[in-house]
């Protein structure tokens, strides 16, 4: 049977225990109030201005705080001043005095002249003279950090830095010698493993990253360098670079991830035929393999098979960093046949050099050859002729490698071609410029705007049919067919609003308005586009979905001359 007394005693028991515990831990853990004074009230009131700690837990935070501050005053210039000591008030309060004495404004900084050069100190001091320089004494710490930091970034990772003999030099001012120690030779990178993906082309390391052995060894710039390869499709850095020490080597390790970089894009497109009033389709195959063969080359290869009777086939290849130089070589071959009217027939070749991860220039030929295709030539405009040209161009390409749905940010590409086109007994001379530049405008993390402009103009004092600028279709003016609009000069304006729905998930809007002018029929025509899409974001690629409308300047507004476009592009 239960005694009910004897647990009434030890339930009253352990409740006495658990508020004592209580009550004890409360007041062990009483707080603890620390003030400073000053000499005077002017002192006090300059101590008071640091701001300083005063709630502490026990005395050891207490005296520590006071050191701190006391290394505060001294490093603005209160070289002199001196703590007094710490007195306890009562349980609770203790009271520190310290008297900071005279303030010192500058510090002249005496330093060897082999070392520190003159465009260095200018970023630090307005006054320097032949073997000294002045600075305000509580900048003392950033200036020694930013010294330090440089003489690190010309090879000298482990140099030691300081300040020796600091003397009084008047009322105001000190000196004192800046004393660096270096016990090593110049560091420079002797070696570079690359660590994951073993088979990156040294050639991008060299000449795209810029980071190549025998280079000074600079840990800041290295990891700025490394940035660069977000940059590239083919490859992403696993994490920050490291670095391995020995006595008389430094190497550095790269940790690199190969990732996919080929796409597919197959597109299907249908709208009512004007005509005869029926469904049409029409779709492309847009091939880009890039890094396949560890080289950092691209292959692109494009066909498309168009409503009205158009075929385009095209491929561009590019090669970069020949035999491991600066240089690249961009070939390309087009092939356009406008159902049995002509076929036109495009080969080019440029030699390109990567200024920089962001800007390329390159120049060579172009070569045009076209041939009529009727047995019965109704047209004095479409003839049999060749056209050669030497082609300077340069790009500019800005990423956002945070965004997998928009990767590219900025992208201006610009071409000029000169040269002449032959005609049976005929030469006359031409210039084609082409200009395609787009930016993203990032409103805030799901708004953006899409801007871009694209413009050919071919000049000539005769023009023929089968030379003539085409453009229309998906990736120019929407709501129109595919390279049905034909120019001797076209100007275009692509304007989208996106919204981000989700990380995978966009809905958009499309404004686009072009001008053109066609000499061989001495027109001048506006056109527009207007409609809506989206895209979908997911593992196998990128969804595309656009509804188009479009029409003329003098013709009016119909909503049965639509056009739906659907695209995906498939990432492997």
């Amino acid at each position: 049977m239960l005694n009910t007394d004897n647990f009434t005693v030890r339930k009253t028991f352990f409740l006495y225990l658990i508020i004592y515990v209580f009550f004890s831990s409360l007041l062990h853990s009483q707080n603890l109030l620390l003030k400073i004074e000053g000499e005077t009230e002017r002192e006090t009131t300059l101590i008071d201005s640091i701001t300083y700690k005063k709630i502490h837990l026990d005395y050891a935070s207490i005296k520590n705080e006071v050191l701190s501050l006391q290394n505060t005053v001294l490093k603005n210039g209160y070289i002199e001043n001196d703590f007094k000591g710490i007195n306890k008030i009562n349980d609770t309060v203790f009271l520190a005095s310290l008297h900071l004495k005279k303030k010192y404004q500058k510090l002249s900084i005496y330093y060897d002249t082999s070392i520190l050069d003159k465009k260095l100190l200018q970023l630090i001091s307005k006054d320097i003279f032949k073997d000294h320089f002045i600075i305000d004494i509580k900048n003392t710490d950033d200036v020694l950090n930013f010294i330090n930091a440089k003489i690190s970034e010309k090879g000298y990772p482990f140099s030691r830095l300081y300040l020796s003999d600091i003397t009084i030099k008047d009322n105001t001012n000190l000196e004192a010698n800046l004393i660096v120690e270096s016990n090593e030779q110049k560091r420079t990178i002797n070696n570079i493993v690359i660590k994951g993906y073993e088979k990156f082309p040294r050639s991008f390391l060299k000449h795209y990253i810029k980071i190549k052995p025998s280079q000074t060894f600079n840990l800041d710039a290295i990891k700025k360098k490394s940035e660069k390869f977000r940059d590239l499709r083919f490859v992403t850095e696993a994490k920050a670079p490291e670095i391995l020490f020995s006595k008389d080597s430094t190497t550095l390790y790269l940790y690199l991830n190969k990732t996919k970089s080929n796409s597919f894009d197959g597109f299907l497109g249908f709208g009512t035929n004007d005509k005869t009033n029926k469904l049409d389709f029409n779709g492309y195959l847009d091939l880009n393999l890039t890094n396949n063969l560890n080289y950092g080359e691209s292959f692109k290869l494009l066909y498309k098979g168009e409503q009205n009777e158009q075929k385009l086939f095209e491929t561009n290849l590019t090669l970069p960093y020949l035999f491991k130089s600066p240089i690249g070589l961009d070939l390309a071959l087009r092939i356009f046949n406008k159902d049995s009217s002509f076929i036109t027939v495009n080969q080019s070749a440029k030699i390109h050099y990567q200024i920089n991860p962001n800007q390329k220039v390159s120049s060579g030929i172009l070569s045009i050859q076209s041939n009529n295709l009727l047995n019965i030539n109704t047209s004095s405009t479409i003839v049999d002729y060749k056209s050669n040209y030497f082609t300077l161009a340069y790009q500019f390409l800005k990423r956002q490698s945070h965004n997998a749905i928009f990767p590219i940010k900025t992208n201006v590409s610009i071409e000029t071609n000169f040269g002449k086109r032959k005609q049976t007994s005929q030469t006359e001379q031409q210039s084609l410029i082409a200009l395609d530049a787009y930016k993203i405008f990032n409103l805030d993390p799901k708004n953006s705007i899409f801007l871009r402009t694209q413009g050919t103009t071919l000049n000539s004092n005769t023009y023929l049919e089968n030379e003539l600028i085409r453009f229309g279709g998906i990736n120019s003016l929407r709501g129109f067919e595919e390279n049905s609009i034909y120019a001797t000069l076209y100007g275009l304006i692509n304007t989208e609003y996106r919204f981000l729905l989700n990380n995978n998930l966009y809905a958009h809007t499309l404004t686009d308005a072009a001008y053109l002018e066609n000499k061989i029929t001495a027109t001048k025509q506006k056109l527009f586009g207007y409609g809506i899409g989206f895209g979908l974001f997911a593992k196998t690629g990128l969804f595309k979905l656009n509804y188009a409308i479009g029409h003329t300047e003098n013709q009016d507004f119909n909503f049965s001359n639509y056009k739906i476009q659907i695209s995906f592009i498939s990432s492997f």
